[in-house]
């Protein structure tokens, strides 16, 4: 697939050397211009290599709530005004995330051009536009590269099927499920979906199934591994693995701490920032676990690889591409004071991921009482669930609070 820019293909001393240079850049902005990072980062030395990176502290994404709040809305991270921002955003937990003013700001371009998304294709957006920034960080990779969008958003099959058919739409970006549940849509109305031949997908797993799925309907579909507070983070392209992005630093390391693994070990992702401006994030450590795949030198692009998405270091879930938090789970149990104890439990049926929220009750279960629980799971996470009644002491006294029975397989 198309190379982006010259970075894919650097000399790897080279790429160190450069990155050392925007590394070394980009901390001492965040020190002038973030309050947090001005405190976080006074008595650190100066970084001299690459390796200096370790010494400095994590920002971990499941603290981002509880930083938020006394010093909202982003705990002081943001390293531009609120006037120099162009969109603000309320991810579940809640988590408030700025969207700076840079072209492509999210890097996600580079995603799509090795997807084969360019500038002759017309893109069917599926990510949401509303409240979370999925939807407008794609789109503002579509635009770099130059092609016309449909924002679609999430939800409403029907619509999307229509806009299919009068744009005549060729390239999907979305979660990895819904397409294929467009397809089953059009093929259940009799409606012709066939233009779709490509598609980027993120915010949740890519099941062997689903891939399957796509590849019976003659659609060429890659993947890649974005976050909201960070963008991309590495992307497919034609051979194993997903690469890492240019304009980021990974380091995989021991969960729960800052020490970094050997390649070929699993652990948790941190992710440094060398070129955003608005949100400089430095060693923001995901939750999310992967490896860095041996390099074996063959491949067109020269960055090193991940394995990809292999689980969470903690109990947070990622759900239809929302995350859902322990502490969420907590307020539901609050929320209701006939619920004793819950059990939130992801899974997967032909490709596409369902959840149940499991209670204790203290009182005997009615209709009334469970639609109002989906209800407040609903409010609090974004995410539809069956909620099952169970008597006080039947759920398992193991401390799982977010069960994740999917598998990667």
């Amino acid at each position: 697939m198309a190379i982006f820019d010259e970075l894919e293909q650097r000399d790897p001393k080279q790429r160190q050397a450069e990155q050392l240079a925007q590394l070394q850049a980009q901390v001492a902005y965040a020190r002038k211009n973030s309050d947090y990072f001005a405190a976080s980062l006074a008595n650190c030395a100066d970084i001299a290599t690459l390796d200096d990176l370790q010494k400095l502290p994590l920002v971990r994404k499941s603290d981002l709530m509880d930083l938020q709040k006394p010093d909202a809305p982003f705990a002081g991270m943001n390293a531009v005004p609120m006037s120099g921002l162009k969109n603000l955003f309320l991810s579940p937990g809640p988590i408030a995330e700025p969207m700076g003013r840079q072209e492509n700001e999210h890097r996600l371009a580079r995603a799509m051009l090795a997807a084969g998304i360019d500038a002759n294709d017309r893109v069917l957006n599926c990510f949401s536009y509303h409240h979370t920034p999925a939807g407008l960080m794609f789109e503002g990779g579509a635009s770099k590269i130059g092609c016309a969008v449909y924002p679609g958003g999430a939800g409403m099959r029907d619509d999307q099927i229509k806009a299919i058919e009068v744009f005549k739409l060729n390239a999907y970006i979305g979660t990895p499920d819904f397409l294929k549940l467009i397809i089953e849509r059009a093929e259940e109305t009799c409606k012709n979906v066939t233009s779709i031949t490509k598609g980027l997908v993120s915010g949740g797993p890519f099941f062997p199934q689903l891939k399957e799925f796509y590849q019976s309907h003659n659609i060429a579909v890659k993947e890649c591994y974005a976050t909201a507070d960070l963008g991309l983070i590495a992307y497919q392209d034609d051979e194993a693995g997903l690469v890492i992005d240019e304009e980021v630093i990974v380091e995989i390391v021991t969960p729960g701490t800052g020490n970094v693994v050997a390649d070929g070990q699993v652990g948790e992702v941190l992710v440094t920032l060398l070129t955003n401006k608005a949100y400089p994030l430095i060693r923001f450590a995901t939750g999310d676990l992967s490896m860095i795949l041996p390099d074996d030198g063959t491949v067109k692009r020269s960055n090193k690889r991940l394995k990809g998405w292999l689980g969470r270091a903690d109990q947070t879930c990622k759900v239809k591409g929302m995350f859902v938090h322990p502490k969420q789970i907590a307020e539901i149990v609050k929320t209701h004071a006939e619920v004793e104890k819950a059990r939130f439990i992801v899974d997967a049926a032909d490709g596409q991921d369902f959840a149940v929220l499991q209670v204790e009750l203290i009182i005997s279960a009615n209709d009334e009482i469970l639609t109002q629980i989906a209800e407040t799971v609903k409010n609090t996470t974004k995410i539809s669930v069956k909620v099952e009644p169970f008597a006080s002491g039947q759920l398992p006294n193991d401390g799982i609070i977010i069960e994740d029975s999917r598998s990667y397989e």
